[in-house]
């Protein structure tokens, strides 16, 4: 490959990826033309966007400062791509189509080889036995000389591989920790029949429903016409997308019980609300497991707490028995990238049955993306949100970081505090109060939701806008009632913590103001401005705000968490708050 510096991409040979966002604007000699202060001007790369939306396939984007956006291509990025059907031609085409200088040949042969790995072990039904096997029997010796694999295995004396009906899923998490990842063939048991028939008119308002066609396309390439090349992995759609009418067509395809989790008992309700209202199903079809109602019907909906809790960190899960009380043909795990560590081991002896993930981003703060990939199954099917976007299915959102300045009589405090204590030090800026303020003057006709993470400065907050806060202690009678005022017009702001992050069915909210979060998490992210992007009836762009402490740890974090933002197309913009501070006189345009 030649050298073709005006293409954005540099691909390094430690599978690191940078592209360039911006280029020099040249004249018709090819000069750089400079502005009045003598400082070169600057275009966003004509091929800056073509480049972003076809990495985001198969590499995970790790910084997004403004003009260079470094990527990292990992053996799971790569799988997950091969499960998508892309082949290893593909993935070194875009990398060459788009690299101005030649692609390593060391990275072109690691991916090669990570993708060859894709289905080079399969698990088979043989009657009721399961067998680890490969066409290259290379492959099969290599992972037995593991002793970590050799344990979960028995071997009999033809050679073949036997896998037990419950070690479906030690077998994979052991051989996808040495670099193999396993295709399932292994089937599944029958659940007991149940039919689910979606409805063509909505129960509660008479409107005509028929799942959109990116719904029904994902809910396919899920069930994979009920052979075993399907019937578990993952869905990844924004948050306002309809993922749970992805829920509902998958659970009419399969025709089985079904057992749903999902975070909290607000989404709970919102679930089972949803079921009756696009299904044939009556009340008695449907059953609420939380702390208020311990009910099991042919679909069964409960929250990840419910299943974790126990007496004591020494006793055992008392509702893990869900799992097995019923014949479940299908179990859905709702925002699947929050599954906790005891669901994942509960999982691993669940292969027998479908399992079905649901997500607005695949990424883990916990970099456990490997034990969604093989315990739940890969991704299945990811539609961008700004494909999305452009076809009206969500709002069009701007994204604003506001940038507060750190009182002077906390700056001895934050300097003499613990890196975790900077945080919330600065996080908590009482200065946020000022800006959102100025925030709320300037959005009097709209539905803003008010986000963050520390309880004391959300009611303080609370005290000084006179504005109702939702915390994870608000009884569930109440937080249904502000939810429903705020849906009426009735309360225009609320504030809301961490339990706003999730299945928050708002679609009146077009303003979010977040003011404290955790950490760089951009799986926060994705929910938060998730919150805001149902459609508007007046077809209007909704607004997202980040309030962030200038030059701080939360400033820091808050560039991890713009990542998310930046993975999936949208511009942010960067205001300097200090105009608004000075008693909210002055005044900064900030929304365009």
């Amino acid at each position: 490959m030649s050298l073709r510096p005006d293409n954005p991409l540099i691909v390094q040979s430690d599978r690191s990826l940078m592209l360039h966002t911006v280029r020099a604007v040249v004249d018709a000699r090819g000069f750089p033309v400079k502005d009045e202060n003598g400082e070169p001007l600057t275009e966003e790369h004509p091929r800056f966007a073509a480049a972003r939306d076809a990495l985001s396939v198969f590499a995970e984007l790790e910084k997004s400062p403004d003009y260079l956006h470094t990527y990292r291509i990992t053996p799971v990025s790569i799988w997950n791509a091969a499960a998508m059907g892309q082949t290893a031609q593909d993935i070194a085409g875009v990398l060459q189509e788009f690299a101005c200088v030649p692609v390593p040949n060391a990275v072109i042969k690691e991916l090669t080889q990570w993708v060859s790995r894709y289905g080079l072990l399969r698990i088979e039904r043989r009657s009721e036995r399961f067998e680890l096997t490969s066409e290259h029997k290379d492959a099969l010796a290599d992972v037995l000389g593991h002793e970590s694999i050799r344990k979960l295995v028995e071997l009999d004396s033809a050679g073949r591989v036997w896998v037990g009906p419950l070690a479906r899923g030690s077998i994979k998490q052991a051989l996808i920790k040495i670099g193999f990842p396993v295709d399932d063939r292994g089937g599944y048991v029958q659940g007991d029949s149940f039919a689910i028939t979606l409805r063509t008119r909505t129960r509660n308002a008479g409107k005509p429903f028929e799942p959109r066609t990116y719904q029904k396309n994902a809910a396919t390439a899920f069930h994979a016409g009920g052979t075993v090349l399907g019937g578990s992995g993952v869905v990844v759609l924004p948050c306002g997308a309809g993922k749970t009418i992805v829920g509902l067509s998958v659970m009419s395809l399969v025709g089985e019980k079904t057992l749903i989790l999902t975070t909290n008992t607000v989404a709970v309700r919102q679930w089972r609300d949803e079921i009756l209202d696009k299904t044939e199903l009556g009340e008695a079809d449907v059953a609420e497991y939380t702390g208020d109602h311990k009910e099991v019907a042919p679909v069964t909906i409960t929250t990840y707490q419910m299943l974790t809790w126990r007496r004591s960190k020494t006793d055992v899960f008392e509702h893990f028995s869900l799992f097995s009380r019923e014949n479940w043909g299908l179990v859905i795990y709702d925002e699947v990238h929050l599954l906790p560590a005891p669901i994942f081991r509960v999982t691993a002896d669940l292969q027998a049955r479908r399992r079905l993930g649901l997500t607005a981003t695949l990424v883990r703060e916990d970099g456990k993306e490997d034990e969604v990939f093989c315990l739940i199954g890969p991704k299945r099917c990811d539609v961008p949100w700004k494909v999305l976007e452009a076809q009206g299915f969500i709002a069009a959102a701007t994204c604003i970081e506001v940038r507060v300045p750190l009182p002077q009589a906390l700056k001895s405090v934050y300097a003499a505090a613990s890196a975790r204590s900077k945080f919330r030090v600065a996080s908590e800026n009482p200065l946020k109060l000022n800006v959102i303020q100025h925030l709320l003057e300037r959005h009097r006709q709209s539905h803003v939701l008010i986000i963050g993470q520390y309880i004391d400065q959300l009611n303080h907050l609370s005290r000084q806008l006179q504005v109702p806060l939702i915390t994870g202690k608000t009884p569930n009678a109440e937080r249904a009632e502000l939810y429903e005022n705020f849906r009426s017009g009735k309360l225009p702001v609320l504030l809301v913590s961490k339990v706003g992050n999730f299945a928050v069915d708002l679609p009146e909210a077009n303003v979010a103001i977040q003011v404290s979060g955790t950490f760089g998490s951009r799986q926060e992210e994705a929910q938060r401005l998730g919150r805001i992007l149902r459609p508007k009836a007046d077809g209007s762009a909704a607004v997202f705000y980040s309030v962030v402490t200038l030059s701080s740890r939360d400033q820091e974090f808050a560039e991890k968490r713009q990542l998310f933002l930046t993975e999936q197309g949208y511009a942010y913009e960067i205001v300097e708050a200090g105009p608004w501070i000075d008693a909210g006189v002055r005044d900064a345009e900030v929304v365009p």
